[in-house]
């Protein structure tokens, strides 16, 4: 992982996205309808842990980007050198009201497998390692508690000791506008996401 300074230098321009999601028809970025929060996932390749969550009821929006880096405003060849640190990541905007913490992270944990470092499946680098980037101190101590009750059933089923990294939320930045939706733009896209066929006692929906 390079550090502060040894990690590319990046740029102070955004990348630009469009402005609505190519699925879900509703704005892409911020500022979002009152009550709605925030949760940002690293899961392997981001372009099938997109799809993963914008399939789900109660969520407003997904985008794909790169977080818990050094580089600001990177770009994707950039992250796949190396050189910034920043893991794949997909941004998912719910309501609430209408899912949970709970329920997003149990997809989440269910689709890839989180005892891999940095890797998923066949895909390997810093920027396909398990992470989960919390926006408020009470979902991070769900995320830590849903983390310690999927370790023991993974334990009991044979797999190594979790290796997903739990943060406070770090900048996120957009990936490029080809990337946004892209199985919904592409549905015979590569997806190379697998899970473990472990299931995590928490989060049920309903």
């Amino acid at each position: 992982m390079p550090g502060p300074d040894n990690a590319l230098p990046g740029r102070s321009e955004a990348m630009a996205v469009p402005d609505v999601h190519f699925i879900l028809g509703t704005p892409l970025s911020p500022p979002w309808p009152n009550g709605i929060a925030t949760l940002v996932v690293g899961m392997g390749c981001f372009w099938g842990a997109e799809r993963k969550f914008w399939t789900l009821p109660g969520v407003h929006s997904t985008a794909v980007g790169y977080a818990a880096g050094q580089t600001p405003n990177p770009t994707y060849r950039e992250v796949c050198s190396g050189g910034t640190g920043h893991n794949e990541v997909v941004l998912i905007a719910f309501d609430p009201t209408e899912t949970s913490d709970e329920a997003l992270l149990k997809v989440f944990w269910e689709s890839h497998n989180p005892t891999q470092g940095m890797r998923q499946g066949n895909d390997a680098g810093t920027q396909y390692r398990s992470g989960i980037y919390c926006t408020t101190a009470e979902q991070k101590a769900i995320a830590e508690a849903s983390r310690d009750a999927f370790a023991v059933k993974l334990g009991a089923a044979g797999f190594g000791p979790i290796t997903t990294e739990i943060l406070d939320a770090p900048p996120f930045y957009y990936a490029e506008e080809y990337h946004q939706q892209y199985l919904g733009k592409n549905p015979n896209g590569y997806c190379g996401l697998g899970g473990t066929g472990v299931v995590c006692p928490i989060g049920l929906p309903g």
